[in-house]
């Protein structure tokens, strides 16, 4: 026999989920629990016998072969289980790491049980009754406070949204969601009110509500959400003497309160959005300073000053003189800057002491005269709310962060930080989903080589990030192997250090602080302690972390090492801002300072200030590229800049506009990215009379299918084909122009000229009387390539089958004669030969001759003319 089950004291979660699992699994007895909430009774009692539902007294003794568990993840015992039954649970609760390993799980984080089933069955084109669908509504209504709660999903309205569709009824959800309290209850919930007491950990707010009653009330959770409702905290812990025991009911809206822990602690239990415990022997208010402790133990801060803060913090000494801190100033375009002596910070230096003192004449003073004296200081574990007392307090626009251990600085966190925080708040680190990703769509071989790569960074002090858009297409699911990482640290002491302990070797740049770190032998495997790694990749890029200055419009930029906040505003585009940290205690935090992820959702691509066009221009280029290769739109604001920015093109060199237009001609459907930079006048602006039009539009796709259809030949590689197609229309003066300006490499010059001197070729090509050595003679000197781009470009189908001639047959025949033959007739050496050998061809071509006799005749008949 097969069994569903769910917990006691049950709410309507829990007893539509046992409904839904009965229609889900007919073969399973729905039993219902000893002890179920008022209104479930009432309810019940309406309409129970519309249900399958059975009492666990009616259960017959037998055998139980399996038993689901819903809504719960502890164990239900019932006559005829042992360890024989397979256990299976289905929870809208993430898994308990308390959880029997034997048994198996199914489960997401919503906001009820009731929804993963109900999802199921819409699946299935499942029918429902009308009190069936109404039963669901409730288990769904009830435990996301119509659908009010933060714990609800998108799923969750998904779900009701198709309940309402089979008929579930409103009016009785209404009824039994807002059950009215009895008398008792409402007596209690007064005394809990008057007794209520906020309190605040880690800047979350945390109602304890206390009460003595002389008999038991029951549903005592009931009241834990109308304390809730009334005072909107991030917690409720209601703590009610009964007498002989003390009832602990705890309700949570916050992801950073798990009461279910703190529950477990008092020897309770639940999750993390709901819990409670009983305890005998202790008096009420020595529970309540245990429940203080706890909470002080375990709650976490919304947002920590880690997740907002700058790291690779830019410090002065008390020495340095106003001079260079206002260099400094101008350069970084930092509005102060913390003053460092001996490891400690002793004060801060910000803009208007600088220019008060320059007003003064007074640029080779130390600053230590003029800056703000003090240790104001927070740590990277503090919550935000401790930045905006210190801010409040000192009026420092910027707070050092420091090791809270050490003392030694470790970055600053700004009003501003504060400022795009109330606009954005942070998201949170997310590592274990992040790690989840890489787990399940990274080779294992990659993510230890990450792995041994984070490992040596923190070893170093240092911390490593993946970043750009190997972040983005993770969050995509469609990972790349194409991995950049970004060092807070010493970037090619860490290559270094990996290739010395790991094998293989490192490149270097010490202007840019990049390293290559190339891995040994040619099949790139990667030496470790344990294994040879077979990896996807032939190396890993190393970048210290850095900040870019232009020292006039489109100029390649001046680096100086910086954070890594500071490293992703200098890229082109939110969506490739996101990073992922690797090294081990951070293993998968998610970095997000400038909107990326929300960009990648609502699929926008966005500079990230307005000057992003003018520093590199050829970011326009970029942007329609990453527009149509992810379906994304330029949003409204980018439109204007790059309107704004294309004239700067002019003033970019060829080689990095060719980067570009060879970017994007790699893409698989490049057409779509040049149909784009046409709209937006980019193409004009590279040359006046490139245009993007429909014959291109055909000719690109017709490009992709003939190379799909060839074999046997070798061609260049697919952009140098299709640039070839692209300015296959252009006239020669235009032509030259363009291959000039973008210094277009040897080999795809050549390519380009050749078919430009095939198309005007065209018209003898296409002359009825052509004879096949007359085909021959047009195409014998031009390479396979050339012929190939001519024949998906030419829209004539009669050259297209002269060029498919030439490639068959005639560029294989060959005369049985050759020089040797004339010097043995005694022909005096000079250009007769070639004309001789090349009539001899001809006529081969033409069908004229067919054999060595043939053309011996041919031979003698052209000396005799020649005389």
């Amino acid at each position: 026999m097969d069994v569903i089950l769910t917990h006691e004291h049950t709410d309507f979660d829990a007893l539509a989920s046992l409904l839904a699992a009965a229609r889900l699994y007919p073969e399973a007895v729905p039993v219902l629990p000893r002890q179920m909430n008022r209104n479930l009774r009432d309810f019940l009692a309406l309409y129970g016998e519309e249900f399958p539902f059975v009492e666990a007294r009616e259960v017959r003794r037998r055998r139980i072969h399996r038993a689901l568990l819903v809504d719960t993840q502890s164990a239900i015992s019932l006559k005829g289980m042992g360890p024989h039954t397979r256990v299976q649970v289905i929870d809208h609760h993430p898994r308990s790491p308390d959880l029997d390993p034997a048994w198996e799980f199914f489960g997401e984080e919503l906001g009820a049980t009731t929804t993963l089933l109900a999802e199921q069955m819409a699946e299935a084109r499942m029918s429902l009754t009308p009190l069936e669908a109404t039963l669901l509504l409730l288990g769904i209504y009830e435990d996301t406070g119509s659908l009010s709660y933060l714990s609800t999903t998108a799923r969750d309205v998904r779900a009701a949204a198709w309940l309402l569709d089979q008929g579930a009824s409103l009016d009785i959800v209404n009824e039994f969601i807002h059950h009215p309290l009895t008398r008792e209850q409402q007596a209690l919930y007064h005394q809990l009110v008057a007794n209520s007491h906020p309190y605040e950990f880690a800047g979350q707010t945390v109602i304890m509500a206390k009460a003595t009653v002389k008999d038991y009330v029951e549903e005592i959770s009931t009241l834990a959400h109308k304390v809730g409702d009334l005072f909107e905290p991030e917690a409720v812990f209601l703590l009610v003497d009964l007498g002989d025991r003390v009832q602990i009911v705890a309700r949570s809206a916050s992801e950073n309160i798990d009461v279910g822990i703190i529950a477990k602690a008092l020897g309770g239990g639940g999750h993390a959005r709901a819990a409670a415990a009983m305890i005998r022997g202790e008096t009420l208010e020595a529970i309540q300073q245990r429940l203080l402790a706890l909470l002080e133990t375990h709650v976490r801060p919304a947002v920590t000053v880690a997740q907002i803060m700058s790291h690779g913090v830019q410090t002065l000494s008390p020495e340095t003189t106003v001079a260079e801190a206002a260099e400094r100033m101008q350069r970084f375009g930092h509005e102060g800057f913390p003053v460092v002596e001996n490891g400690r910070v002793v004060g801060m230096l910000t803009r208007p002491e600088i220019d008060r003192a320059l007003r003064l004449d007074l640029g080779d003073a130390p600053i230590h005269r003029y800056m703000r004296r003090g240790q104001v200081v927070v740590t990277p574990q503090d919550p935000v709310e401790r930045v905006q007392a210190v801010i409040r307090d000192s009026g420092w626009g910027q707070v050092p962060v420091v090791d809270e251990s050490s003392g030694e600085i470790l970055g600053i966190v700004t009003r501003t930080d504060l400022i795009r925080l109330w606009a954005e708040p942070a998201s949170p680190p997310r590592a274990q989903e992040m790690a989840r990703r890489m787990d399940d769509l990274l080779p294992a071989e990659l993510l230890r080589l990450l792995r041994t790569a984070g490992q040596a960074a923190a070893d170093m002090g240092y911390a490593l990030y993946a970043v750009g858009g190997f972040v983005r297409d993770l969050l995509l699911g469609q990972p790349t192997f194409d991995v950049d990482l970004v060092v807070e640290g010493d970037a090619i002491k860490l290559a270094r250090r990996l290739a010395r302990e790991h094998g293989g070797r490192v490149r270097s740049h010490k202007r840019f602080g990049t390293a290559k770190w190339i891995l040994q032998t040619s099949n790139s495997k990667l030496q470790t302690s344990n294994s040879n790694i077979q990896l996807p990749i032939s190396s890993l890029d190393f970048v210290t972390a850095r900040i870019e200055f232009y020292e006039h419009p489109t100029a390649l930029p001046t680096v100086e090492r910086s954070s890594i906040k500071q490293d992703l505003h200098r890229r082109d585009f939110t969506i490739n801002t996101l990073a992922i940290r690797l090294d081990p205690e951070h293993w998968g935090e998610l970095l997000d300072f400038y909107g990326g992820e929300r960009d990648l959702r609502e699929g926008l691509i966005r500079v990230l200030h307005s000057l992003s066009f003018v520093e590199d221009p050829t970011r326009i280029l970029r942007a329609a590229r990453f527009e149509q290769r992810f379906g994304f739109r330029i949003e409204p604001r980018t439109a204007e800049l790059i309107e704004d920015g294309l004239e700067l093109l002019d003033r970019v060199s060829g080689e990095r506009i060719r980067h570009e237009l060879y970017l994007i001609l790699a893409e698989e459907e490049p057409e779509r990215a040049l149909a784009r930079l046409d709209e937006l006048g980019v193409l004009r602006q590279i040359n006046p009379n490139l245009r993007w039009n429909g014959w291109l539009q055909e000719k690109f796709p017709a490009l992709r299918q003939a190379l799909e259809a060839q074999s046997g030949t070798e061609l260049p590689p697919a952009p140098s084909l299709y640039l070839t197609l692209l300015t296959y229309r252009l006239g020669a003066d235009d032509l030259q122009a363009f291959l000039q300006r973008l210094r277009i490499v040897r080999d795809d010059r050549l390519l380009v000229e050749a078919v430009h001197r095939l198309r005007t070729q065209e018209a003898e090509l296409m002359r009825d009387e052509l004879p096949a050595s007359g085909i021959y003679r047009l195409l014998h000197r031009t390479s396979d390539a050339a012929r190939f781009v001519f024949g998906v470009a030419s829209d004539s189908w009669l050259v297209r089958q002269r060029l498919e001639q030439y490639q068959r047959r005639l560029r294989r025949v060959e005369t049985e004669i050759d020089g040797s033959y004339l010097r043995e007739l005694g022909v005096p050496a000079g250009p007769i030969y070639r004309r001789i050998l090349d009539t001899v061809l001809d006529a081969r071509l033409d069908g004229q001759v067919s054999s060595r006799e043939e053309e011996e005749a041919l031979v003698k008949k052209l000396l005799a003319g020649e005389g």
